[in-house]
């Protein structure tokens, strides 16, 4: 070879050493092989501190070869974590069905070897390429001193986590297309948000969706509940079609929305039908906090609050309520955001200005610290923990508390629990009155039962209460995030105080039309500011 490369068959495995660079591609055919053979599959003398480069090269050329080799034993060696390695670098074979590899390191950076797999996957009778690139880093074994591979699962693919595996053969759900309300196709690629919520769909209504599988490589979840996550289709299934109750312009401007501002979370849904139109988030965790969050909503709890009040007949909208600089409960004194009073206001301005004190001043002639959890209960379908969205979600805690925690749940702080969905709802069921449970596809689909409220909202306390919302979204709080929104609209925002954090989280939720959505954004400050333009962005969709 003139000196550019040489080639030797070493134990089964083909090692072009290109340049005497000391690092090639090592490339197994077939699976015959019973070790990589001379000092490949050995690790680096006893050492101590941080592996030098000699050993860095060795162990990773070492372990490659191993692996390619086929020979899980050799490989699971030279890791400082053999007992999970072994298995998972032998179903790389057995399981995946990896029938050639070829692993071609690039220059090492420091510790860490990034390399790139071209293999090929044999499944009933037909093969398919894969082709994708990893990294593995080289540490000091803790107890033996050896230079080792640092085993995690990604040193396989770099989209497997802890306790996840490849797998090859027919998934356990069909492939199913996901559409909106009006038949068009819901993607995570165009709607990054909905990718938890649509690998749910699909892992829940699979099987129910008509369509028949065909042969994948996909990632095997650590956990029974998550969905498989498909890497590489070998032969095309029939899809199923799955129609939700999403709506696909609505979702576009809740993606929009939530781009706009790290670690937010929102909901839209109609309320006319309980239809949840959008769900979206932008977190580093990925978490679905908008159905699943728990949080102090702060004062878009008001909207429990206010018409529990109205219910009793303790206050009305247009009857004065003291709007006093501070008010004292149970000896804790709570006030209103810089200090602020308004002499003379009547409920609803004090509602519209977010005033505190006006609601915790009601507490003692409501008398009972079950009142507030039983309307939330009894009218908005809150803290009953039997809603049944579709995909999962939870539906909110006001508990019964006593103490000033009783009334810190008035202003939406203390023990009460919420999510951009709950707040939505609530939302929704002051707009029309009647609590209607969201859901993100119909109940027919599945014949589950969906939750009640034990009685709708009396109509002049409906009256009085989109009233004040409306007073809220045109001269209160509110209206400068609602200025550019049209129609019949109304809004409350919130600002929630949570330990330790050097601002409290934004919270807004409004209706325009049949569409009533909410935000929260951690950490956003006044609700106004943050949640409140990302809610007017929603609701101007449609």
């Amino acid at each position: 070879m003139n000196g550019v490369g040489k080639g030797a068959v070493v134990g089964g495995v083909f090692l072009l050493m290109v340049g005497g660079a000391g690092y090639g591609v090592y490339s197994l055919i077939g699976a015959e092989t019973g070790g990589a053979g001379g000092t490949e599959g050995k690790a680096a003398a006893v050492g101590s501190g941080p592996p030098t480069a000699a050993e860095v090269e060795r162990t990773a050329k070492g372990f490659l070869a191993a692996w390619a080799a086929g020979d899980e034993r050799a490989a699971a060696d030279l890791t400082n974590d053999a007992g999970s390695a072994q298995p998972a670098v032998a179903e790389f074979r057995t399981k995946a069905h990896v029938t050639k590899a070829v692993i071609t390191p690039g220059a090492p950076a420091g510790a860490t070897v990034p390399f790139k797999v071209e293999a090929e996957i044999g499944y009933e009778g037909g093969t398919r390429p894969l082709v994708y690139e990893s990294k593995l880093t080289v540490v000091r074994g803790a107890t033996t001193g050896k230079a080792l591979v640092d085993w995690q699962p990604s040193v396989l693919h770099p989209q497997l986590q802890k306790g996840e595996k490849l797998r090859t053969g027919t998934p356990e759900a069909p492939p199913v297309t996901l559409v909106d309300r009006n038949g068009k196709e819901l993607s995570a690629d165009a709607y990054p948000s909905l990718r938890p919520v649509l690998d749910q769909l699909r892992k829940a209504y699979g099987a129910k969706a008509g369509g028949s599988p065909g042969t994948a490589l996909w990632i095997e979840p650590a956990l029974a509940d998550a969905p498989e996550r498909i890497l590489l289709t070998l032969a095309e299934g029939r899809p199923g079609r799955i129609q939700t109750r999403l709506d696909a312009v609505v979702q576009a401007a809740a993606e929009k929305a939530v781009a706009k501002y790290p670690e937010s979370s929102a909901v839209a849904v109609q309320p006319s039908t309980g239809d949840i139109l959008a769900v979206a988030n932008n977190r580093r965790d990925g978490f679905n906090a908008a159905m699943q969050g728990a949080r102090a909503p702060g004062s878009t709890m008001k909207i429990v609050t206010a018409e529990m009040l109205l219910d009793k007949g303790l206050v009305a909208a247009d009857r004065v309520a003291p709007c006093n600089a501070t008010a004292t409960w149970d000896g804790r004194t709570f006030g209103n955001l810089k200090g602020f009073k308004l002499d003379g206001a009547t409920f609803a301005t004090s509602f519209a200005k977010s005033c505190n004190t006006a609601f915790i001043g009601q507490i003692d002639d409501v008398g009972d610290n079950g009142a507030l959890p039983r309307e939330a209960r009894e009218v908005f379908g809150i803290g009953r923990d039997d809603w049944k969205t579709g995909v999962p979600s939870r539906d909110g805690t006001v508990p019964e508390s006593s103490g000033p925690a009783a009334a810190a749940a008035y202003i939406g702080q203390g023990e009460v629990q919420m999510n951009p969905l709950n707040i939505a709802s609530i939302t929704a069921t002051a707009k029309t009155g009647v609590f209607r449970q969201p859901v993100i596809v119909p109940a027919s689909l599945d014949g589950r039962a969906l939750a009640t409220a034990e009685r709708r909202m009396k109509p002049e306390v409906r009256r009085q209460l989109v009233a004040m919302m409306r007073q809220t979204a045109t001269s209160g709080t509110a209206a400068g995030a609602m200025a550019g929104v049209g129609g019949d609209k109304g809004a409350k925002t919130g600002s929630a105080e949570v330990d330790d954090a050097a601002s409290p989280d934004s919270w807004f939720t409004g209706y325009s039309g049949d569409v009533a959505a909410a935000a929260m954004v951690e950490g956003g400050g006044h609700g106004g500011d943050t949640a409140g333009p990302l809610v007017a962005t929603i609701l101007r969709a449609r």
